[in-house]
């Protein structure tokens, strides 16, 4: 396998600044130039895995040119054929060129996906849809030691700055959790701005990652109704549920794909039932150990990087076997 990315960690980096916008065009035109010259030799593989899109901007030049040389694996795991850009590239959504994903989606010998509603869009396109969701290294993500350590219920969310958007419109819903006894802990890259409430943050570090998870007692992941969020995929709660974290999260999207409500962790919709399942696994240590237990059944027998990792081979193998077959 050949790994040849368009963002390179500093090109990342850049882009989650505010302004430097010189910058940021001319680092993504020598990016975009580089990943083209690239494109004569794709006829060396069997096949080519296009993550989202080559280019993180323009139309579907590159897909277009790639496909004609070797067949294409479309994978992506967001609802990227909506417009959806970050407060700090705003001025260059239009340069993302939503509309492509369709086209792609034409041109690929196969489609993965993250979950059902976005393997709904791409059928439209497209007959040869896999299922392929986010997964976690069964392996890394493991319990911790069982029981409540004592003391209030910590209630757990982790994830990046851009996902903390979505955390923060609840904060209604936080503040009520604070004020009966919980404590609220924050992993990320960015302390939240605006909670009026109590709150613990930890800046997010992979080295310490999994340890945080088992410090949880809850992990969250509350979404708000938007299409945008239909189609994210439910990472977070298997991240929650690879070290047996009890977790709720909105009752949309990937959600629901992989929690069995009451079985494997929660769904909630309103304000009153997130308050009312958040408390009752406060309470009720039984319950959250078994929901815990249950969660990570669900991550081993069909989340584990492991199972997805066989799920997403086959779809390269089918997608090779005439090149495979013709060298």
């Amino acid at each position: 396998m050949t790994f040849r990315p368009f963002a390179t960690p500093g090109l990342v980096r850049l882009l989650y600044q505010r302004g430097h916008n010189l910058r940021k065009v001319l680092n993504m035109g020598q990016t975009l130039m580089a990943q083209a010259r690239q494109i004569p030799r794709a006829g060396d593989f069997d096949v080519a895995v296009v993550h989202r899109g080559i280019s993180l901007v323009g139309p579907a030049l590159l897909e277009r040119r790639l496909a004609q040389r070797v067949p294409i694996v479309y994978d992506f795991d967001d609802a990227i054929h909506l417009l959806h850009t970050s407060d700090a590239n705003r001025a260059f959504g239009w340069l993302k060129f939503p509309g492509k994903t369709s086209e792609i989606c034409g041109l690929a010998r196969s489609i993965t996906v993250g979950n059902e509603y976005l393997a709904g869009f791409a059928r439209q396109f497209n007959p040869d849809v896999t299922v392929v969701p986010s997964s976690v290294d069964a392996k890394v993500y493991t319990p911790g030691p069982e029981g409540r350590r004592g003391g209030p219920t910590v209630v757990g969310w982790m994830g990046s700055s851009t996902s903390q958007t979505y955390l923060e419109p609840f904060a209604p819903l936080l503040r009520r959790m604070v004020q009966q006894g919980l404590i609220l802990r924050i992993i990320s890259d960015r302390r939240p701005r605006d909670f009026d409430f109590p709150f613990e943050w930890k800046a997010w570090s992979a080295a310490t990652e999994v340890e945080d998870l088992r410090g949880f007692d809850i992990g969250i992941m509350p979404l708000p109704d938007t299409e945008w969020a239909r189609g994210k995929c439910a990472m977070k709660i298997l991240q929650y549920m690879g070290v047996a974290v009890p977790s709720i999260g909105s009752d949309l999207g990937g959600n629901r794909e992989v929690i069995s409500d009451g079985v494997n962790g929660f769904l909630a919709t309103s304000e009153d039932e997130w308050m009312e399942k958040i408390l009752r696994l406060s309470r009720d240590e039984a319950l959250a150990r078994r929901l815990g237990a249950a969660g990570r059944d669900t991550v081993l027998a069909r989340y584990s990087a492991e199972v997805c990792a066989q799920r997403f081979g086959e779809v390269l193998r089918r997608a090779a076997a005439p090149n495979v077959g013709a060298r």
